[in-house]
């Protein structure tokens, strides 16, 4: 059975790590990113933790992030808001 409140917390972990990638706080969006991997029962974010790292790293190297890396971010955190201000971050 699933755990709403941890469910719920693990939506506000990845919502936290799109926060930090709009901040350039590149590790702490990958911290991010696991825990909400570590808190997911439904596996809404199995995904994620590699997403925010491949955009992290090119955040990290001063690169241009390509589309593929955002569409990636995109698929992993799924329809909805995130998906919107995922969107955002890559225009």
């Amino acid at each position: 059975m699933i755990d709403g409140q941890r469910q719920r917390e693990a939506l506000t972990a990845a919502e936290r790590a799109l926060t930090r990638l709009e901040q350039s706080r590149w590790d702490e969006a990958v911290e991010a990113a696991d825990t909400a991997l570590r808190l997911d029962q439904a596996g809404a974010f199995a995904e994620l933790p590699v997403a925010v790292s491949r955009v992290a790293d090119f955040g990290r190297a001063g690169e241009e992030v390509p589309a593929a890396a955002w569409a990636s971010l995109k698929t992993a955190v799924g329809p909805g808001p995130l998906s919107v201000r995922v969107e955002r971050l890559a225009s």
